[in-house]
């Protein structure tokens, strides 16, 4: 199984405002459903409410640190290490490849050291936000696909969605099925 960030990001590492997207772009929403259909999506609390609702066709995993907390069509876990280890598990029943996080911040910072993919895209612009990804480190991840998209109606930015792959050498530290888990990994 592969781990997978899926995340659309502004030129100032801008991801977010107000627990939601600062943008609406038709072809990175129709993106991430193709990308995450049949998988797990790992998220943090505050993802899964400001979604509101289990996405259907994937299994949702939200972390936690209240072991009371409740979300209808979803599975709880108290950390990452425990949603990739979720995940390996459905993967090993249904089949699936690849398991997403698909956010908050936290989430991303916690899981990038980890994963092997990156779907990002890129809005080519300066977006006013209050979540950032502040430690992504392009030196890691090499560009193996990209799309490119105009702004129009629909599109307030120029934006262009692209595959990355970590690089492998020796300081490439990619998932590998039960390494994680052991390491104590634990989100806020």
């Amino acid at each position: 199984m592969k781990l997978s960030l899926i995340c659309a990001m502004a030129e100032n590492r801008v991801i977010g405002r107000n627990n939601s997207l600062p943008w609406n772009l038709s072809e990175d929403l129709r993106h991430f459903k193709r990308a995450t259909m049949g998988n797990c999506i790992i998220m943090g609390r505050k993802t899964w409410e400001s979604i509101g609702r289990p996405l259907p066709g994937r299994t949702n995993i939200v972390i936690t640190l209240n072991p009371d907390y409740r979300a209808e069509g979803a599975r709880i876990v108290g950390s990452l290490p425990e949603a990739i280890k979720l995940a390996e598990s459905i993967s090993v029943i249904d089949g699936s490849e690849e398991a997403f996080v698909i956010g908050g911040a936290g989430i991303y910072q916690a899981a990038l050291p980890l994963a092997n993919r990156f779907h990002l895209t890129r809005v080519h612009a300066q977006v006013e936000g209050d979540t950032l990804l502040a430690d992504f480190d392009e030196a890691q991840w090499q560009e193996v696909n990209r799309q490119n998209f105009q702004h129009s109606d629909s599109n307030p930015y120029d934006y262009s969605i692209c595959i990355l792959e970590r690089i492998s050498g020796p300081d490439a530290s990619p998932y590998e099925p039960g390494r994680c888990c052991n390491q104590g990994i634990t989100t806020a």
